[in-house]
């Protein structure tokens, strides 16, 4: 058995960056890098407003990721982090057949079902003790 059988990972999906200033940071992705905000939404239930960021050649998205409130999980990141990288995410064909597979295998989740993700999206995470250090989101599109 293969590490990602049963999990059905597709891709890198996105990239996970907390910002303070989500229209300065949009700023940078765009005019220095080059990208172009396709998606903005609040997610109130993740504490969020989020901007994801695209490039013409298309493959992995960045996901600018602003607090909603002082509260909120990308605040308390932002206070003991500061501004980076916040999560890595892989598309996978089914979020909570991904989540049972990895579970099996030891690995904690964050949640106990899929949550509303970016777009309607269904999400869960693993929690970054068990991913090296990284928070992994698992992201079963719309």
């Amino acid at each position: 058995m293969t590490f990602t059988e049963g999990i059905g990972l597709r891709r890198i999906d996105h990239v996970g960056i907390a910002v303070p200033d989500l229209d300065a940071a949009l700023v940078w992705y765009e005019g220095a890098l080059g990208g172009t905000a396709v998606h903005r939404e609040v997610n109130e239930a993740q504490g969020v407003v989020e901007v994801m960021v695209a490039w013409p050649e298309g493959g992995a998205q960045v996901q600018l990721l602003a607090p909603l409130g002082e509260d909120s999980p990308i605040a308390r990141f932002l206070g003991k982090q500061g501004p980076g990288l916040q999560q890595l995410a892989f598309t996978v064909a089914d979020v909570e057949a991904a989540a049972a597979a990895l579970r099996e295998r030891g690995a904690r989740l964050l949640y106990d079902e899929a949550r509303r993700g970016t777009a309607g999206s269904k999400i869960n995470f693993v929690h970054p003790r068990d991913a090296g250090g990284v928070l992994v989101e698992l992201v079963e599109p719309a």
